[in-house]
């Protein structure tokens, strides 16, 4: 039986949340030094390959800058750099970005990063065209995404629901209520929106738009 690879991601996703504690999950110092410790091997935790819903939807995405919240190791990023998109991906590891670095050369092209505790970060304003954000749950930056898009900007998002804690052991927290993303993103007008549920795995993506 062949495994997708977006099924290989989710499982070591699972495996993660499930070995820390909720606390450990939250950006403080330390877990600058466990997520740099979890990329610190030279194979991508995560593949290199961008999430399915990216692929297929990029063609509707509204070209200029990115901002890669959470980028890690910069797959969903460096994708969008090889269509032509200007990107700079944020995260609190220093080794997530090395490596997002190292693939973006690998596929030719170039992006820039900058190391932030997101906790604690504020958005510019009327800054990006799109604004990319895949299994980081963070609900008050969140709410910080339709002011930061430039008018007619769009977001893209995808995380695990609350579906998903039927097939595994997963705290709660990270996990959205049925329908949570359309309200939080309700002054958005949704382009793409999708509940995955394949009876192993369940997460939510949307893609929405700030109006002109």
């Amino acid at each position: 039986m062949k495994i997708s690879q977006q099924s290989k991601y989710l499982a070591v996703l699972t495996v993660f949340f499930f070995t820390c504690s909720v606390s450990s999950l939250l950006a403080k110092p330390k877990d600058k030094d466990r997520w740099n410790s979890k990329y610190e091997p030279e194979v991508y935790l995560f593949g290199e390959k961008p999430i399915p819903f990216l692929v297929d939807n990029v063609h509707l995405l509204r070209k200029g800058k990115v901002l890669d919240i959470a980028m890690g190791e910069g797959r969903n990023g460096v994708y969008l750099a090889t269509q032509g998109f200007e990107v700079l991906g944020l995260d609190i590891s220093e080794k997530g970005l090395e490596k997002a670095h190292n693939l973006a050369k690998k596929n030719k092209v170039t992006i820039k990063t900058k190391v932030v505790d997101l906790e604690s970060f504020t958005l510019e304003p009327s800054s990006y065209d799109v604004i990319l954000c895949t299994y980081y749950m963070q609900k008050d930056l969140f709410k910080q995404f339709q002011s930061a898009l430039k008018p007619g900007g769009m977001i893209v998002v995808e995380t695990y629901n609350v579906d998903y804690l039927k097939y595994v052991q997963f705290s709660r927290k990270w996990a959205l209520d049925t329908n949570e993303m359309l309200d939080i993103f309700k002054g958005l007008r949704v382009i793409r929106y999708q509940d995955y549920d394949d009876g192993k795995e369940a997460y939510s993506s949307i893609i929405a738009q700030k109006p002109e």
